[in-house]
């Protein structure tokens, strides 16, 4: 199963790839001109602390994340096809502590559209988006057992809706009636721990497995998009993306929410500056915490996940 999704992703990629060369781009004709558009970018966030006769005392860390950043764009009349890589990996090795991950993601978008009329901003769209992560994720300061893998979790959007595109306003707003998301836990000990909201495993009064828990969670539901981008000064540029998606089939009203908020400040050509948040709830994830200090992690309940990120480094684009 991870052997075909992979196949499939790279399959998407590459014919992006392809399409957005040209045969001839010296005696291109206007008829012959690609409607496709790239970007790509590559970034290196650092922050560091160094301390020494410090007398307010502080540990010596450093931290690193690699950021890149992939879109192949067609658009042409009544056709709009967008998509996306995103993936990012950080690392943090702060004085007598082991190594710790602090960013891990893999995320691939595809949007297609169709419009009646070439003067509308409304597309009738197709959606479809997968995200993941690299390596094993640790309740720190244990690191014996992981909570989280590749692929455990992975998840998996597919729906049919509205898309709504200003290039004016650099804003995009997707609405799905109904829309599939798929959660994978192919980490059979997390499944069997019910991790991610996929159905945990049975035993029998004494403690044997009578049935190994599930792999994947389907859900059908409706999903909202937006996203937002500005200039807020000449160096200084916003980018703003929500997401809501609630469940038909399962407490319908619960809805989870992924919401990012990134500030980038251009320094020059090279060097940027970055300060993001990304806030995260879904009911479906039950927190893990070491309530009697005995080593073992109960499950808590669901709650606010929030991460921040301040950090100076490098942008290529290529």
């Amino acid at each position: 199963m991870r052997l075909k999704l992979f196949l499939v992703f790279t399959l998407i990629y590459s014919i992006n790839s392809n399409a957005s060369t040209k045969d001839d781009p010296i005696e291109a004709t206007p008829d012959s001109i690609s409607k496709w558009k790239e970007t790509n970018n590559l970034k290196l966030i650092f922050t560091q602390n160094s301390f020494v006769n410090w007398s307010s005392g502080g540990n010596n860390s450093i931290s690193g994340i690699i950021k890149i950043h992939s879109t192949r764009n067609y658009k042409y009349k009544h056709l709009v096809w967008s998509n996306e890589l995103k993936s990012s990996f950080g690392l943090n090795k702060e004085a007598k502590r082991e190594l710790r991950k602090t960013e891990d993601l893999l995320e691939l978008n595809s949007s297609f559209g169709y419009r009646k009329n070439t003067n509308s901003n409304w597309y009738n769209s197709a959606k479809f988006d997968f995200k993941t992560q690299f390596a094993n994720g640790y309740k720190y300061p244990n690191t014996d057992k992981p909570i989280s893998k590749l692929f455990a979790p992975a998840y998996m959007f597919i729906g049919i809706g509205s898309e709504y595109f200003s290039k004016k306003q650099n804003l995009k707003l997707y609405l799905s009636p109904i829309t599939n998301k798929t959660t994978f836990v192919f980490s059979q000990t997390l499944a069997n721990e019910g991790a991610f909201g996929v159905q945990r495993a049975i035993y029998n009064d004494e403690g044997a497995l009578v049935k190994e828990g599930e792999n994947t969670r389907m859900e059908f539901g409706n999903l909202v998009t937006c996203e937002w981008k500005k200039d807020v000064m000449d160096n200084i540029k916003m980018a703003n993306k929500l997401i809501l998606y609630s469940d038909y089939l399962n407490n319908y009203g619960n809805i989870d929410v992924n919401w990012e908020l990134n500030f980038d400040l251009t320094i020059n050509k090279y060097v940027t500056a970055n300060v993001g948040s990304h806030l995260r709830y879904d009911h479906d994830i039950k927190n893990k915490e070491d309530i009697n200090n005995d080593g073992t992690l109960e499950i808590v309940g669901p709650k606010v996940q929030l991460k921040q990120l301040l950090g100076v480094g490098f942008s290529y684009n290529f």
